[in-house]
């Protein structure tokens, strides 16, 4: 009997050290796992390596409003500020002037993207191919649109209007494919390529639009809608690029674009 017992403790604590080997070499796995995980983390508005050996560059750094001024007003203080690394849009300042942001340089052949923040119910936009002219007295009146949108909180009746969805070409075109839009408070990812005035849209990895602005459906759908009365409106494949001032607020992050 005492032989017995002795071999049952003996096994016991070699049992006992195994386990506690084994739930060591877990620990250290797991903190070594996370070690890793955090050190190849890419932070907010930086571009990786690679990002750079392709060609990629930031169009907002984070910091500063550098490389982008107010639509037809030039650098001027604006509600445009950089907050928490966002470059946000504040709806409730009246000290300063409001209205689009625009890129200082045009741009053609390109691959933009971006992270954006809505606010709850909120309405914005990111407009392409804009021209700054005394005659186009708002972003919009000669870029095209990229809809950003506070899909599950707008007001129903808003929805009706199928090319208004997050995501859209803006009044002319429904999403091509289903997609998931997170909701107010959490970031979306948009993507915007042109090449040779053929522009596809994506949110949230899925394609949502695809238009020829060289094309005669294009022209067609212009003439034929209430953009008519704007003779500079989506006829340029080249431009400023602009962020939509909206009464709610918006912010943006990872601005990023590389010309092709």
């Amino acid at each position: 009997m005492l032989i017995f017992r002795k071999k049952t403790l003996l096994m016991k604590h070699k049992t006992l050290n195994f386990l506690l080997a084994g739930a060591l070499s877990f620990s250290l796995i797991s903190c070594d796992s996370k070690t890793q995980t955090e050190e190849t983390a890419i932070e907010d508005n930086t571009l990786s390596d690679e990002e750079k050996t392709d060609g990629w560059e930031l169009l907002f750094d984070g910091k500063t409003t550098d490389g982008w001024h107010l639509y037809n007003l030039g650098d001027v203080p604006s509600a445009w500020i950089v907050k928490g690394g966002e470059l946000f849009c504040k709806p409730d300042t009246f000290e300063v002037v409001h209205g689009d942001l625009v890129s200082n340089k045009t741009y053609s052949n390109y691959d933009l993207t971006f992270d954006w923040n809505i606010s709850l119910a909120g309405n914005s936009g990111v407009f392409i191919n804009v021209m700054e002219a005394e005659e186009n007295p708002t972003a919009w009146t000669s870029g095209p649109e990229y809809q950003l949108l506070d899909n599950l909180g707008i007001h129903k009746e808003y929805l009706d209007d199928t090319t208004h969805w997050a995501g859209c070409l803006y009044g002319y075109q429904k999403n091509l494919n289903v997609v998931e839009h997170k909701p107010a408070g959490e970031w979306n990812n948009s993507r915007i390529l042109q090449e040779n005035g053929v522009v596809k849209y994506w949110l949230n990895g899925v394609q949502t639009s695809e238009m020829d602005f060289n094309s005669e459906e294009w022209k067609e759908l212009v003439a034929n809608s209430s953009f008519k009365s704007f003779p500079n409106f989506g006829n340029k494949t080249e431009g400023h690029i602009a962020l939509q001032d909206w009464s709610k607020g918006v912010s943006f992050r990872n601005i990023k674009i590389k010309n092709l």
